[in-house]
């Protein structure tokens, strides 16, 4: 629909706070992307942008046209999956944010089974944090989330949860490998390899060790997720990372796992979830059941291990 291109202008300018930013995420020239939106507020009669030398930030007649434009995609995406729905799930496409631990194994196979039913139907996803992936979701940058131990929001629907252990992640030969489980107070004596504090099993770990008086020896702090299993296996750190997110046994040469006694208080769930009261496409809609359904029979599987 082309009237929907200056809306996605829009929100895109007011998402990068920049002309030249937005232009580039955009495709278009900086130029071009300020005449069109000039072009919109003379047809409103109004600006819907305070521009600056280092940017641009919204009017409070923006702020209002913003949610005006969020309201219509959010129309046309209903429309379009009610279109869907009347020919069946032919194509289709489906946004989603989510944690690194979860681009290694679980999400590929996820997308990969989804696609192999529905071939024409693509994916975008984003890598981020727990905090990064529920403000996508805010501003309608994707269509679901997967985010580990997020904070409660009013905005956000809860489609699945899968509680998740914290698995240590250490080489093969390493003494705690000789455990059946880890304790926190056994992590202080080895150095480790850790997620930054913007990660929901960092700041779990961070805060249970505040509580019990542990101080750990952090020799790297990383971003990366690959970069922490590449240190484990090349040295003798120890790392961490949600169950899902840790390798198949056999899988990672070097590197072995063992989880974090449950009775430290490190048990904390991931979660499927959208933003409330928004309507998804078939496609984003069905594979959230696929992920739903996922999630509900490896809940089951847990349960029947436990009992």
């Amino acid at each position: 629909m082309r009237h929907q291109i200056i809306l996605r202008y829009v929100l895109e300018v007011a998402r990068t706070g920049s002309m030249r930013r937005a232009a580039d995420r955009l495709n278009i020239t900086a130029s071009a992307l300020n005449r069109r939106i000039q072009d919109l507020e003379a047809e409103l009669q109004t600006e819907l942008f305070e521009r600056w030398a280092r940017g641009v930030r919204l009017t409070s007649a923006g702020e209002l046209f913003v949610r005006f434009a969020r309201d219509q995609l959010d129309h046309s995406t209903r429309i379009q999956s009610r279109l869907e729905d009347l020919r069946g799930l032919k194509r289709g496409h489906v946004s989603i944010a989510c944690s690194q631990a979860l681009i290694f194994h679980y999400l590929p196979s996820q997308i990969a089974k989804f696609q192999a039913i529905n071939p024409l139907v693509n994916f975008s996803t984003k890598v981020s944090d727990h905090d990064q992936a529920v403000n996508a979701l805010l501003a309608y940058d994707v269509d679901l989330a997967i985010a580990y131990n997020p904070s409660p929001s009013p905005m956000i629907r809860e489609l699945a949860v899968l509680p998740q252990r914290i698995m240590v992640l250490m080489p093969h030969d390493h003494p705690l490998a000789r455990q059946s489980e880890v304790r926190i107070s056994d992590m202080a004596h080895y150095p480790l390899a850790m997620p930054d504090a913007r990660y929901g099993a960092r700041r779990l770990l961070d805060d249970v060790a505040a509580r019990r008086r542990i101080k750990f020896s952090i020799a790297v702090e990383s971003d990366s997720f690959e970069l922490l299993r590449g240190l484990v296996g090349k040295g003798d750190a120890l790392s961490m990372q949600i169950e899902i997110g840790t390798p198949e046994p056999g899988t990672e040469g070097e590197v072995t796992t063992r989880p974090l006694a449950e009775r430290d208080g490190t048990l904390a769930p991931l979660i499927l979830c959208q933003l409330h009261n928004r309507s998804l496409s078939v496609a984003a809609a069905k594979f959230a059941e696929t992920i739903a359904a996922d999630f509900e029979a490896r809940n089951c599987l847990s349960a029947g291990a436990g009992g």
